[in-house]
C-alpha cells in the first residue's frame, strides 16, 4: 500500500519523537461529516442525537450495504448472504467467517441476536423501527441468525441492516444502554481507534483486527469541528479538506477555481426537503390551525419554491411541486390523476392562499395584522432551522416572507443541529424545516416521514401525523414483491398524501458532496458513479467509498 506523508501538525503538542515520525507516514484523510459548534464524545451507535457522525458504518459495520444508485445491489459486509423462507416470514443471514471485534473477540451471529433483543428491550434504541415488524430474532449457531417476521414485509431488510451490531461481551454489562456513551468502543468497522478527541477535533484510526484490511488504505480520518457552511468554504478554499458535503455558493468560482485539477463535486438527486407543522402541538391555536388541511394548503401556496431553489440554493436543488411530495427523481411512480386534482396546492399563489384561509374562517379578529383561527385563537410560531445551514436558513427566511404576506405570524429560530434533531424527535417544537433520507423506491422516505409508528423514533416523522388509512396503505406496499401490485399500492399512498398534504414539500436537495484529490484518489463522481458519495451519516454506501480511496504517492 502506498502511503501519503501527511504530518499531523495539530497533534504535535501531544505526540513526540518517534510517535510523530510514525504518524507522518500515515494516510490521514480530513473530512467534515457534520456541522456543529462542538463535538460530544459519544460512540453509541444506537444514539439518535449526540452520537459522533463516524460511529455508524466506520466504527460499526453493517451486515449488508444495499447500493441505492444500483437499484439496491447487495454489498455483503459482516454477512455473506441472506435468504427468505418460502413463505417469506423468515429472513436468515449467514455471517462472514473470521470476523472479529477490534479487541480480537470473534464476532458471531450471537452478537447479532443479542443486539436486536437489546433493542427490543429498550424501544428507544430502535432507530430503524424494526421491532414492530418482527416476531423474534435468534442465533441458530455462530454463523446463522434468523429474523422471524410477523407478516410479509419486503422492505424491512433495509432497516434491519442499518441496525448496527454491538458486541455482547461488552454491552451485556451496560446498565443503561440509552445513556451509555460507549467510552471505550469495541467495534467491527474499518476505523475503531480514537487517537485524539477534543470538542474541536477528533481523529479516528484503523481497526487493528479489521477483516477487510487489505482493501483499507486510509489509516485515519480527522474530523475538525466546523459550525457552518462559511467555515467549510474557507477550509475547502484553502485546500484543507479531502471529503465533505456542504452547500457552497457559486461553487465553480468559490471552490473549483482555486485548484481545478484536484477539486471536484457531484450533486446526485437527494432528499426531499419539507416544512413540518407539529400536529400534536401543545398550543391550542396552533393545534387547531395545523390540523386543518386548508391551513396546510395555504401554507404550501405561500412557498415560493423556485425562489428557494434559485436564491437560497443557488440553483442546485430541484423544486418539488408535487402535492404528494413525490419529487422528480421518482416521477415514474407518479399518480397523474391525483396531481391533476391537488397539484395546484403545491404551486406558489399568494392570492389563492389568502382566499382559502378566508373561506375557511381564518381572519384578523384583533386588528394586529395577523390572522387568528376560526375559533379566535392566535397563530404565532417559530420555524426552527439548524444554525449555520445557510441554504436552509435562507429558505426559511423566504418562507417567513411568504407566510407574512398571507397574514401568518411566523419567525425563524436557529438552534444547534443536535438540539434541532432532539426537538423534532420529542415534538417540542412548532414548525421546522426538515428532510428525509431516500431509498430504492419512494416508499422508503414516505414511510419514514409519514407512518405513525415512527413518531418519537426518528426526526423524519416530525409532523407527528396520524392517519390509519395511510398507515395501512404504507404497510400494504411491502406485503408483496410483485411490481404491478406495488405500483397500484403506491398510487393509493400518493392519493392519500396529496389529499391531506401532511408535509409542505418545497424542493429536493442534491446530495451535497465535494472532494479534493491532492492527497487521495478514488473519489466517486459523475464519471465514476459507484454509489451515493456523501460522507455524512445515514448513507451506508459511504463505507464503500472509504474503502475505494487511496493515498497519493
Amino acid at each position: 500500500m502506498s502511503l501519503n506523508k501527511i504530518a499531523l501538525l495539530l497533534m504535535a503538542g501531544t505526540v513526540s519523537g518517534a510517535g510523530m515520525a510514525a504518524q507522518a507516514q500515515e494516510a490521514i484523510l480530513t473530512a467534515v461529516p457534520q456541522q456543529l459548534t462542538a463535538w460530544v464524545e459519544n460512540y453509541n451507535p444506537m444514539n439518535a442525537t449526540t452520537v459522533l457522525p463516524t460511529v455508524q458504518d466506520f466504527m460499526y459495520e453493517p451486515l449488508v450495504v444495499f447500493n441505492a444508485i444500483k437499484g439496491g445491489e447487495a454489498n455483503y459486509r459482516l454477512a455473506t448472504s441472506y435468504a427468505y423462507s418460502d413463505d417469506q416470514l423468515a429472513l436468515t443471514f449467514t455471517m462472514r467467517d473470521g470476523v472479529t471485534w477490534s479487541d480480537g473477540t470473534p464476532l458471531t451471529a450471537k452478537d447479532v441476536a443479542f443486539t436486536f433483543n437489546l433493542v427490543k428491550t429498550h424501544p428507544a434504541l430502535d432507530l430503524r423501527a424494526v421491532w414492530p415488524g418482527l416476531e423474534s430474532v435468534e442465533a441458530i449457531d455462530d454463523k446463522t441468525v434468523r429474523f422471524t417476521y410477523k407478516q410479509v414485509n419486503a422492505g424491512l431488510i433495509y432497516q434491519i441492516v442499518q441496525t448496527y451490531v454491538v458486541p455482547e461481551h461488552v454491552w451485556a454489562g451496560v446498565a443503561d444502554p440509552l445513556t451509555f456513551t460507549n467510552p471505550d468502543p469495541v467495534g467491527s468497522g474499518p476505523l475503531t481507534q480514537i487517537r485524539r478527541f477534543t470538542p474541536q477535533e477528533y481523529v479516528q484510526c484503523r481497526n487493528p483486527n479489521y477483516w477487510d484490511a487489505a482493501e483499507l488504505e486510509v489509516d485515519c480520518m480527522r474530523m475538525p469541528q466546523v459550525s457552518n457552511n462559511d467555515q467549510v468554504l474557507s477550509m475547502a478554499a484553502n485546500g484543507e479538506l479531502d471529503w465533505f458535503g456542504s452547500f457552497l455558493p457559486d461553487i465553480e468560482r468559490t471552490y473549483l477555481s482555486g485548484d481545478p485539477d484536484h477539486r471536484g463535486y457531484w450533486f446526485p438527486a437527494g432528499s426531499p426537503v419539507y416544512f413540518s407543522l407539529n400536529m400534536q402541538s401543545e398550543d391550542p391555536g396552533l393545534n387547531e390551525a395545523f390540523n386543518k388541511v386548508e391551513f396546510r394548503r395555504a401554507f404550501s401556496m405561500a412557498m415560493d419554491r423556485q425562489a428557494m431553489v434559485d436564491i437560497a440554493g443557488y440553483g442546485y436543488p430541484t423544486a418539488n411541486e408535487y402535492a404528494s411530495g413525490l419529487g422528480q427523481a421518482y416521477d415514474v411512480w407518479n399518480n397523474a390523476e391525483v396531481e391533476a386534482e391537488y397539484g395546484h396546492f403545491a404551486h406558489f399563489d399568494i392570492d389563492a392562499a389568502k382566499a382559502l384561509l378566508a373561506d375557511t374562517g381564518f381572519s384578523d379578529t384583533n386588528g394586529d395584522g395577523f390572522l387568528e383561527t376560526p375559533s379566535g385563537a392566535p397563530i404565532a410560531f417559530e420555524i426552527i432551522v439548524p444554525n449555520g445551514w445557510t441554504d436552509w436558513v435562507n429558505t426559511v427566511q423566504l418562507a417567513v416572507e411568504g407566510l407574512t404576506e398571507i397574514g401568518i405570524n411566523a419567525a425563524m429560530a436557529t438552534p444547534e443541529s443536535p438540539a434541532w434533531t432532539d426537538a423534532l424527535i420529542s415534538g417540542k417544537y412548532q414548525v421546522a424545516i426538515n428532510s428525509v433520507t431516500t431509498g430504492v423506491s419512494p416508499h422508503f422516505f414516505l414511510d419514514l416521514s409519514l407512518h405513525s409508528r415512527h413518531i418519537g423514533q426518528n426526526r423524519f416523522a416530525s409532523a407527528r401525523y396520524v392517519n390509519p388509512a395511510l398507515d395501512a396503505a404504507l404497510d400494504g406496499f411491502n406485503t408483496t414483491t410483485d411490481e404491478a401490485a406495488q405500483r397500484q399500492a403506491m398510487s393509493e399512498i400518493l392519493g392519500l398524501i396529496a389529499a391531506d398534504m401532511p408535509l409542505i414539500n418545497v424542493f429536493n436537495n442534491p446530495l451535497w458532496y465535494e472532494y479534493n484529490t491532492s492527497r487521495f484518489t478514488g473519489f466517486f463522481n459523475a464519471d465514476n458513479p459507484v454509489a451515493r458519495p456523501v460522507v455524512y451519516a445515514g448513507v451506508p454506501e459511504r463505507l464503500l467509498h472509504l474503502l475505494a480511496l487511496s493515498p497519493v504517492n
